[in-house]
């Protein structure tokens, strides 16, 4: 499991799927989600501006995230 920690008071899932190099533009985020299984904590998420906070928990293409 990898840790991402915040600097401010959350970070949405389009901003942690560009951290992970797995789009580049919010119009890919949009593609991505709909084409790919993204789960925040353990629920199907399609919407790229979902905020994500301490402890909340992402899992995308064989990776975990753990936001801290």
């Amino acid at each position: 499991m990898k840790e991402l920690k915040l600097d401010g008071e959350y970070i949405t899932l389009g901003q942690i799927l560009k951290v992970l190099g797995l789009v580049y533009t919010g119009g890919e985020t949009k593609i991505f989600l709909n084409d790919n299984i993204v789960l925040v904590n353990e629920i199907r998420e399609t919407r790229r501006g979902r905020k994500l906070y301490k402890d909340d928990i992402v899992k995308v293409k064989n990776e975990v995230i753990k936001i801290v």
